[in-house]
């Protein structure tokens, strides 16, 4: 049997238990998000990782979305889907606390569920490689 795998340009990664395997994360039907969606589906992987090692990271201290987007530098319309994709896993949680973001509004604090702290990383396979 063939294990599917992700490269990422330095890394090959065998596909790992949690892959995205549903549609395309685009939030509407529009074409522009469709067109969106398709463009950056070989990074998902990639991006979602990135967000889970930084909230591993942070530790209790979790982060908002605010602060993972200063952090990694990814636009709010990236890094939230991939946090979404990361909580529907079960991989981050709601801590329960919240911040003050910078125009007065709280804001939830974003934490690695502590059952999940091992988890492998998360990719998704590119078509042909195997």
């Amino acid at each position: 049997m063939k294990t599917q795998a992700y490269y990422d340009g330095k890394h090959l990664y065998p596909q790992g238990l949690l892959a995205f395997t549903g549609p395309l994360p685009a939030h509407n039907r529009q074409p522009t998000a469709r067109a969106a969606a398709e463009r950056i589906a070989p990074r998902t992987a990639t991006l979602r990782q990135r967000v889970l090692d930084y909230l591993r990271g942070r530790g209790r201290r979790g982060a908002t979305d605010r602060e993972m987007q200063a952090a990694l530098g990814m636009d709010g319309n990236t890094q939230r889907p991939r946090r979404q994709e990361l909580q529907t896993r079960g991989l981050i949680r709601d801590s329960h606390q919240r911040r003050t973001t910078d125009s007065g509004r709280l804001a939830i604090v974003w934490e690695v569920n502590p059952t999940n702290l091992t988890n492998p990383v998360i990719l998704d396979p590119l078509p042909g490689i195997t």
